[in-house]
């Protein structure tokens, strides 16, 4: 008789982590100098209470990733010393970012190297080095004792630079002789929260006494900021503080990399953001104004993701995982004051954030998506897909908790408008919800989905609960455009783009016929998105397709933007089209001509809209 298989036991769990303190601090140095290799090297000391079996951990669920985004894979060349003797270590065989050490009798402290090998090439990762620039973060370069909340443990850090470096950091020097600095100790958790930023070329502009603006570029040149640029920063510094009231925090340093050598990014910190944009951030700051959003996103975090935080996206450490059921808190309405903020700052002009709103409104008219999905259930997108590249974002919906829920919160803030006869807001909200006590730097308050709704009514009295469930747990047929609406204007689709349509296209190389055909194409006729449902998807196009031919003609993205205008007027519009090895022709039966969002103002309507948008 053939016996069937049964389960073997599991491996011991890790240990669940104490609220106290590990006792002796972790030591920890990197050299970053091998920018050429893009190394960092790290050596670290980490105090040992007994014998025995010691688990290390590597930072794997990161605050502002929203996920398990630890680039374990890039952690190489790991070796553990004693008393000048080479120790055993075995990684666990489910949780891979645990490390199992075997310490001997008479050991107090251990040594760790290893590499942070950090990407050559996109295709890798994310790059965060150039000869010239350097984005560290120390989540990547650590390895620390499981069984204790992050704030027992803590962290006295070093790093050395390549020669002539400057850097910033919200990391408290201890000491800096020529390239290399040291730390004051922090709590592991401040420590992960801090990442740094270095480079050859760097400039520190002061947005007020307590809040820096550290730009980091490839060239010199690139750090020039007039005096109109600069006072647009602080003007989202000045509109923040009326928005919010008193900061939570004590200092920030905003971390501004302009390089096209190191991948995008923007992530909030309690102390700090790093972001990372276009070269010519300043240097063409007429025609690189979508980027501009990106620092009030992530300066209101400071408020809203850090300071107050959904309770079930905060772990006591970096291995227990989180939830994120709250992300259109989190997100969702940081997405919707940076569209507000920066208009009222002036690094967009009203028109600029009406056209990010229309773009926002159409994307969620014409998504097909939300027919089989609640946008409730696009908060665990950061664990199920982790940002990867889908094939039908449309239809299969992704974080939609940012875009969506800005909607959502539009529709709140006019209702409040509506509901007190124009003389509350979710300013009033925002200010009572967010606002702190006195700055405390890297202290996070928590709150339940009850404390939003009883925050809500203290500001006007609503069904806000039954409201929040309708519009993030029902799937619907058609977007959110209450708040639009209320705010005294609607969504309509015109034959010429806006402003900031226009702009982004030349910032991505990547031309939109999202709302007329249906697809996205960069300058070699590749296609990026088809939108579900779209004529282009009921031809099989699909992303990867490339099209080799429009009415006849050689690709280009002027011929196909000829051949959509000219469908208006009952011209079919024909492509030769490209998958893998195989051609075909297809044509598309449209004739709309060219379909942009923007919003028209309602004439019976209060313009609340305009009202919102405007400085404080």
């Amino acid at each position: 008789m053939i016996k069937a298989p049964q389960p073997l036991s599991q491996p011991l769990p890790i240990p669940e982590p104490k609220d106290e303190s590990y006792g002796a601090a972790l030591r920890l140095h990197v050299d970053a100098t091998d920018v050429l290799r893009r190394i960092f090297r790290v050596q670290e000391t980490i105090p040992v209470r007994q014998a025995g079996v010691l688990t290390l951990m590597y930072p794997k669920w990161l605050p502002g990733y929203h996920s398990p985004q630890a680039p374990i894979e890039l952690l190489a060349g790991l070796v553990f010393e004693a008393n000048g003797e080479r120790l055993h270590w075995v990684r666990h065989p489910t949780e891979v970012h645990a490390f199992h050490v075997h310490v001997p009798d008479g050991v107090d402290a251990i040594e760790a190297s290893f590499q942070y090998v950090t990407p050559t090439s996109s295709v890798q990762g994310r790059v965060v080095v150039s000869q010239r620039l350097l984005n560290l973060a120390w989540n990547a370069v650590v390895l620390y004792p499981a069984g204790y909340f992050s704030r027992g443990i803590e962290v006295e850090a070093s790093v050395t630079l390549p020669d002539g470096w400057s850097f910033a950091t919200a990391l408290p020097v201890e000491t800096q002789e020529g390239s290399s600095v040291s730390f004051r100790r922090v709590g592991l958790d401040e420590f992960v929260d801090s990442p740094m930023m270095g480079g050859l070329h760097a400039k520190r502009i002061a947005l007020d006494d307590t809040v820096t603006l550290n730009v980091f570029a490839e060239e010199s040149e690139h750090l020039d900021a007039s005096d109109e640029q600069i006072a647009a920063h602080r003007g989202v510094v000045e509109q923040a503080d009326l928005l919010f009231g008193p900061r939570p925090f004590d200092r920030f340093e905003v971390l501004l990399a302009l390089s096209d050598e190191i991948g995008s990014i923007g992530v909030e910190h309690h102390r700090s953001c790093e972001i990372a944009s276009v070269p010519g951030y300043f240097a063409d700051w007429e025609n690189t104004f979508p980027r501009r959003d990106s620092f009030p996103h992530e300066y209101i975090h400071g408020w809203n993701g850090k300071h107050r935080r959904g309770a079930d996206s905060w772990a006591p450490c970096f291995y227990q995982p989180i939830r994120n059921s709250l992300m259109w808190v989190y997100e969702g309405q940081t997405q919707y004051w940076d569209r507000v903020l920066s208009a009222r700052s002036g690094l967009w002009s009203a028109e600029h954030a009406l056209a990010a709103l229309a773009d926002t409104a159409a994307t969620h008219d014409m998504q097909a998506g939300s027919r089989w999905r609640p946008m409730s259930d696009t908060t665990r997108d950061p664990i199920i897909a982790a940002r990867s590249p889908l094939p039908w974002p449309s239809w299969q919906r992704s974080e939609d908790y940012y875009t969506e829920g800005a909607l959502i919160w539009l529709d709140v803030d006019t209702r409040i408008r509506e509901l007190s006869g124009d003389c509350r807001s979710l300013d009033d909200f925002a200010r009572a919800f967010f606002g702190a006590d006195e700055p405390r730097g890297g202290y996070t308050e928590t709150y339940l989905f009850d404390d939003v709704v009883r925050t809500l009514n203290s500001i006007a009295e609503y069904d806000w609960s039954s409201f929040f469930i309708d519009m993030l747990e029902n799937t619907r047929g058609e977007a959110p455009l209450a708040g639009i609406e209320r705010g005294g204007y609607q969504l309509v689709y015109r034959d010429t783009p806006t402003a900031l349509w226009r702009a982004r296209e030349q910032l991505t190389g990547v031309t939109s016929f999202i709302f007329s055909l249906g697809l996205t194409v960069s300058g070699d006729g590749a296609l990026g998105e088809v939108r579900w449902d779209s004529p282009a998807f009921e031809q099989a196009l699909t992303s990867g397709s490339q099209l080799l031919g429009v009415n006849g003609q050689t690709f280009s993205v002027e011929s196909l933007d000829r051949a959509v205008s000219r469908s208006r007027e009952g011209e079919r519009v024909q492509c030769l089209v490209q998958d893998g090895h195989r051609q075909r022709e297809v044509e598309f039966d449209y004739t709309e001509g060219h379909r942009y969002p923007a919003l028209q103002p309602l004439p019976d309507q209060p313009p609340r809209l305009d009202r919102i948008l405007m400085p404080r």
